[in-house]
C-alpha cells in the first residue's frame, strides 16, 4: 500500500468529495446527450412484454441490476433480479418466452453473463444490454445495446466502478421513469404496491380512518351559551365545538382560542351565545379525503396554521373531527 495522505486538511477533504460529484455528474449528464433510438426501443420492449422483465449483473453491476429490477417492480413492470452464476446451474428455470432479460456488465465480456445471455436464446427472450463496450461480446448477443461509457472514472486509479456505475444507475431509472409517464402510473397506483410503511400510510389513509366520531364527537346547538358549549369543548377532550343550526348543519366552531378571547373581552362571558363566540365558515374536509391532504389543508392555510378539522358530509353535517396530532401519530408526511 502507497503512502497515506492524512495530512490533507478539511478543506481539502471537501474538495476531494465536491470534484468526485462534480466528475460523475458531468459524465453521467453526458451519457444522456448520446441516448439515441436504442433508449427508445428498450422503453418500448420493456413496455411491451408480455410476461417479466429479467435483470442481471455480477458484482457492482448486480448491485445496480437488483435496485433497477426493484424499482421497476414497485412501478407497475413486474422484474426479477436473477443471479447470472445461479442462473446457468438451474435458476434460468423462470424464463418462459415472451420475457426481456436486461444484463448489465460494464465489460460486457464477463463469462457469467455473456453465457447467461447466450441461453437466452434458447428461451426466445429479448437481449437488452447496457454496457460501457458497445462491441462487447454482450453487445454483441443483444438485440438492443444501451451505452453506458464514461471517459474515466471518479477513482483516482480509474479502476473502481464508480462514475460507470453511476451512469448505469442513472440509464436504469431513466427507462422506469419514461415507463411510469407512458403507462400513466399514479401516485394511487404506486400506493398498492407500498402499503406499508410512510409511503404507503401517505398515500392510501383517509380521513375517516382516523376522525373522532360517534360518541367522540362534539356538538353544540347555535343556540346554546359558551356555558353550555364548555362542557362539550373540555369533556370530548379535542379542544373544540361544532355548533349546528336546527338541521344538524356546521355553522361555526367555537375553539380554545375562542373562549380565551371572549373570557378576556366581556364581564359576563359565559352568558354569551354560540352566534358571537364562534368562529364562522370554518375550514372542513369530507370523509373520503386523504389524511395528507388534511394535514396540508391545516399546515398550509392561508390565515395560519390550525390544528383541527370539521369533517362533514354531502349536506353538510359534521361527521367527525380530525386532529394534527392524529395524523402526525399515524405517520402521515406532507
Amino acid at each position: 500500500m502507497n503512502e497515506r495522505h492524512d495530512h490533507i486538511d478539511d478543506a481539502g477533504v471537501l474538495e476531494l468529495g465536491r470534484n468526485a460529484f462534480a466528475q460523475i455528474t458531468s459524465e453521467v449528464a453526458a451519457v444522456g446527450e448520446r441516448l439515441d433510438n436504442s433508449f427508445v426501443r428498450a422503453v418500448r420492449t420493456i413496455m411491451d412484454c408480455p410476461g417479466r422483465v429479467i435483470v442481471t449483473g455480477l458484482g457492482k453491476s448486480g448491485i445496480v441490476a437488483r435496485k433497477l429490477a426493484a424499482t421497476l417492480t414497485s412501478t407497475g413492470t413486474p422484474s426479477h433480479f436473477l443471479h447470472p452464476v445461479e442462473a446457468i446451474h438451474g435458476d434460468l428455470g423462470i424464463a418462459v418466452g415472451g420475457d426481456v432479460l436486461v444484463a448489465i456488465s460494464r465489460s460486457g465480456n464477463n463469462p457469467e453473463v455473456t453465457q447467461l445471455a447466450a441461453l437466452a436464446r434458447h428461451f426466445r427472450m429479448t437481449m437488452i444490454a447496457m454496457t460501457a463496450d458497445p462491441a462487447s461480446q454482450l453487445a454483441a448477443a443483444s438485440d438492443i445495446v444501451l451505452d453506458c461509457a464514461v471517459a474515466r472514472e471518479a477513482c483516482p486509479l480509474d479502476l473502481t466502478p464508480t462514475t460507470s456505475a453511476a451512469a448505469t444507475l442513472v440509464m436504469g431509472d431513466a427507462i422506469a421513469v419514461s415507463l411510469i409517464t407512458l403507462r400513466g402510473f399514479a401516485r394511487e397506483d404506486f400506493a398498492v404496491f407500498h402499503p406499508g410503511g410512510v409511503l404507503g400510510r401517505t398515500l392510501l389513509m383517509r380521513v375517516e380512518e382516523l376522525m373522532h366520531a360517534g360518541d367522540e364527537l362534539p356538538v353544540v346547538p347555535l343556540g346554546a351559551t359558551l356555558r353550555d358549549a364548555l362542557p362539550v369543548i373540555v369533556g370530548k377532550r379535542l379542544g373544540v365545538a361544532c355548533v349546528v343550526d336546527d338541521d344538524g348543519r356546521l355553522r361555526g366552531v367555537c375553539v380554545d382560542g375562542d373562549v380565551k378571547r371572549i373570557l378576556m373581552a366581556h364581564d359576563a362571558p359565559l352568558d354569551r351565545g354560540m352566534d358571537e363566540v364562534m368562529t364562522r365558515n370554518p375550514e372542513t374536509i369530507t370523509p373520503r379525503e386523504l389524511a395528507v391532504t388534511a394535514l396540508g389543508r391545516m399546515e398550509k392555510r392561508e390565515a395560519g396554521p390550525i390544528t383541527v378539522l370539521v369533517v362533514v358530509d354531502e349536506d353538510g353535517k359534521p361527521v367527525g373531527i380530525l386532529h394534527i396530532h392524529d395524523i402526525l401519530r399515524a405517520g402521515i408526511l406532507s
